[in-house]
C-alpha cells in the first residue's frame, strides 16, 4: 500500500516513519526541503535508506502531487499546519486523483465537521482536546 502524506512535521513525520515500520510503502512532500530531518531523525540509516521517499514541492501544485506519487496513492494524508492547503490538496487527492483513503488534518472543529459531511476523514486536534479536556474538568474526582 502506498501512503502519500503531504507534510512533515511532527504529525506528518511520526505518521510516516509508523507507516514505513509497517511495512508500507510511504511518500512524503514538503515545501521545505529542511523538513526532511524530521523524517531521518531516530532512524539509524537515512530515510531513503529506510525505504521512504521524500519530495521537496508545494502541494497546491499537481506536478509536486504527481511526483511524489499520488496517482499511484491508496492513501492520502494531509497534514501541514495550515487547514486551507489541507482541504484543498485533499479534496484534490479525493476529487482528481480518486485515491481510495484520504485523511485531512483541520484544525477548525467548525470546518472539520462540515468536510467531513461532504465525505472527506477529517481529523481535528483541537476538537479532541476540547473533548478531553471538558471530560476531564467535568467528571466526577
Amino acid at each position: 500500500m502506498l501512503i502519500l502524506i503531504v507534510g512533515a512535521g511532527r504529525v506528518g513525520s511520526a505518521v510516516a516513519k509508523q507507516a514505513l515500520e509497517a511495512g508500507h510503502d510511504v511518500s512524503v512532500l514538503d515545501q521545505d526541503p529542511l523538513s526532511h530531518e524530521q523524517l531521518d531523525k531516530d532512524l539509524v540509516d537515512t530515510w531513503e535508506d529506510a525505504g521512504g521517499r521524500f519530495t521537496v514541492g508545494t502541494a497546491l501544485e499537481v506536478d509536486a502531487l504527481v511526483e511524489a506519487g499520488i496517482e499511484g496513492a491508496d492513501v492520502f494524508i494531509a497534514s501541514t499546519r495550515g487547514d486551507n492547503t489541507n482541504l484543498v490538496v485533499a479534496q484534490i487527492a479525493q476529487k482528481r486523483f480518486n485515491v481510495p483513503r484520504v485523511v485531512v488534518r483541520v484544525a477548525d472543529p467548525a470546518r472539520a465537521a462540515w468536510y467531513a459531511e461532504q465525505g472527506l476523514h477529517t481529523i481535528c486536534p483541537t476538537q479532541h482536546a476540547i473533548d478531553l479536556v471538558a471530560q476531564a474538568a467535568m467528571s466526577p474526582a
